[in-house]
This record gives structure tokens, C-alpha cells and sequence, in this order.
């Protein structure tokens, strides 16, 4: 899918092929992006729904400016994900996610895994916040190094130098061997 200006028109027309394409590529992209930042799949599908409700609600007001569409995507992303914090923190409890528990799963398999994953957490806990949105960009979302420096506003440089950055520090705080 094109990201310019042309598809940006096509869906400000409500180009039901253009809605289509733009949710069949994106969508994946966008709920792993989610489900990284709020660790819950059920609710990183809603959270991903509600991305492309939220856009195709406001699609009318976007504005071209050299953004592509995916970018401000994941702008309505990164919006929903912190308001779903917000809203979670203000009731003090967090989802329990049904979909990791399952009635044949190895117990020792998913010990280990949930220790890979709480340090993977933990290193990440650790990174800038800038660094996080990179690799939570670049990794979960699976977006190119230019759709990350238009999502974040950043040039390409700068986001190459944090990705760099960020993965040198998770490499270390994960034991691994530095390479450079």
C-alpha cells in the first residue's frame, strides 16, 4: 500500500478498497505494536479495533503534511494504549490474559517462558522512553526505519542511532555479547 497523499485522499473519500487495504496490511502491525505495550491480547485486539474506528471517525480531519497515513496510525495507537493506562491505573487492577492460560501447557516451559519474558520487560523497563517507542516500533509494529522517524517525528538518524542504542543496552542487560 501507497502511504502518500494519494491514499490519504482515497480514504478522506471513504475508498472502501483503500480502507480495506490499508486495514488488511496494517492491522497485524498495529496489534502487536499494542499487545507489546499492554501485555493482554483480548484486549490489544480492542485496542487495535478501536485504532481503525478512531481513524476512519477522524480520517475527515486529517491534514497532509508529508506524514504518511501509517504513521498517524500509530500516533491513534500510541494514544489509545496510553489511554487505556490511564483508565486501567484509575479502576487498580489489571487483565488477567485468558489467552495464556491453556489445560495442556508444560508448566516448566511456561516458567521458563514467562521468566524470558519478565526479563525481557525488565531490560525494557530500563531503555529511554525513546528508545522504547523505537523498538516498540520498529519490532512490534514491524514498521520500516522511515515509518518510525515520521510516527515519532524524529529524522532517520536519530532513529537508527536509539534502535542502535537500545538494542547494545538490552544485549547487555540480557547477558548477551555486544556486537557492534
Amino acid at each position: 500500500m501507497q502511504a502518500g497523499e494519494d491514499i490519504a485522499r482515497r480514504l478522506q473519500n471513504r475508498d472502501h478498497q483503500a480502507w480495506s487495504e490499508l486495514y488488511e496490511e496494517y492491522f497485524p502491525k498495529v496489534y502487536r505494536y499494542v499487545v507489546l505495550r499492554v501485555g493482554n491480547r483480548t484486549e490489544a485486539e480492542d485496542l487495535a479495533e478501536q485504532v481503525f474506528l478512531k481513524a476512519l471517525e477522524s480520517i475527515s480531519s486529517f491534514k497532509w503534511r508529508g506524514v504518511p497515513v501509517p504513521a498517524w496510525l500509530f500516533r491513534i495507537a500510541h494514544n489509545q494504549v496510553v489511554d487505556y493506562w490511564r483508565n486501567t491505573k484509575s479502576k487498580g487492577f489489571l487483565p488477567l490474559d485468558e489467552d495464556l492460560v491453556q489445560d495442556d501447557a508444560d508448566p516448566q516451559k511456561e516458567a521458563e517462558m514467562s521468566s524470558d519474558i519478565q526479563g525481557v520487560k525488565g531490560a525494557m523497563g530500563q531503555l529511554t522512553k525513546a528508545q522504547r517507542d523505537v523498538i516498540e516500533l520498529r519490532f512490534g509494529g514491524e514498521l520500516s526505519t522511515a515509518e518510525v522517524a515520521k510516527a515519532l517525528g524524529k529524522s532517520e538518524g536519530a532513529v537508527k542511532v536509539l534502535q542502535h542504542n537500545a538494542l547494545v543496552a538490552l544485549r547487555k542487560k540480557l547477558g548477551g555479547t555486544e556486537q557492534t
